[in-house]
């Protein structure tokens, strides 16, 4: 949660996330920090570069749990709940990694700590997950996944 809060915070994005308001922020985060602005013996110029990196993380990671992108894959994700069963997963932070047979990797927030003991020590983890995770915490494919398709 803190990772959304500060990428919502950067963005200045209150409530639900918005993508054409999202578009918008990140165009003028892009304009106001962009590298090549900044000449090399600039000061700036690095902290320029970071701060470049940082907006383009986090606009691609408020993309990834936007409500319009959740609804745009939520059939593809019904489908991984029911035909699929977990090969892996990993805990820290509050966020909870879990790999499918698919090859398909997602994470979900705000999975404490006693949520995640209940989940391990599950007969059926993946019935667990799927009545007290997988369809009630926010969720996002990982990028993880996605760089390996």
């Amino acid at each position: 949660m803190k990772r959304i809060n500060q990428y919502k915070k950067l963005f200045k994005v209150e409530g639900a996330i918005n993508l054409a308001e999202l578009k918008k922020a990140y165009r003028s985060l892009v304009k106001e920090w962009h590298p090549d602005k900044f000449q090399e013996q600039d000061e700036k110029a690095l902290e320029a570069e970071e701060k470049s990196r940082e907006i383009t993380q986090g606009y691609e990671f408020l993309i990834s749990i936007a409500p319009e992108t959740k609804e745009n894959n939520l059939e593809e994700y019904n489908n991984i709940l029911d035909t699929c069963a977990i090969v892996d997963f990993n805990w820290k932070n509050q966020v909870l990694e879990v790999e499918f047979t698919n090859g398909s990797t997602y994470e979900y927030f705000a999975v404490s700590k006693p949520l995640y003991i209940k989940f391990v020590n599950a007969d059926k983890q993946f019935r667990f997950g799927k009545r007290k995770i997988f369809t009630i915490c926010l969720y996002r494919k990982s990028k993880r996944d996605a760089e390996l398709a």
